[in-house]
């Protein structure tokens, strides 16, 4: 029984480890958060861009291990949807950029010189769309 715990843990943590490697290398390796703090001007707080996907990669792997529930009201989801949406939405638009997906479309439809609204347009539908999400369908 205790060797079967064990394993269970040593198997858990190895795969947490490959997982986290994994996301790692993908932020790293595309340059996502430098390229965020770029597109949003905020250089100085790249430190502050690290440590939050750190931080919320972390908790959320400890909220979804331990099947957590706030009990919070609901407007209380509005400003924590917001902030969901605010980083899903500069972090795909990152993710973008860095993989000139915007640029060589914007170029192919002829809208070149508005690719900032274009991006702007993905950002706040991923804004609102996380608060639709908060709002609707988590029950806190």
């Amino acid at each position: 029984m205790i060797i079967s715990i064990l394993f269970i843990l040593f198997l858990g943590l190895a795969w947490g480890f490959a997982v986290g490697a994994g996301f790692v290398a993908f932020l790293a390796v595309l340059g996502i958060i430098p390229r965020l703090s770029q597109l949003t001007k905020t250089m100085a707080y790249i430190q502050g861009y690290e440590w939050s996907v750190v931080a919320g990669a972390a908790a959320g792997g400890w909220m979804s291990l331990r099947n957590t529930v706030l009990h919070l009201p609901k407007i209380a989801a509005v400003p924590i949807g917001l902030m969901d949406g605010m980083f899903i939405g500069l972090l795909a638009a990152a993710l973008t950029e860095v993989l000139n997906v915007l640029p060589i479309l914007a170029k192919r439809i002829g809208i070149a010189e508005q690719i900032i609204i274009m991006l702007m347009a993905i950002v706040l539908g991923k804004v609102c769309g996380s608060l639709y999400h908060w709002l609707v369908f988590v029950h806190l």
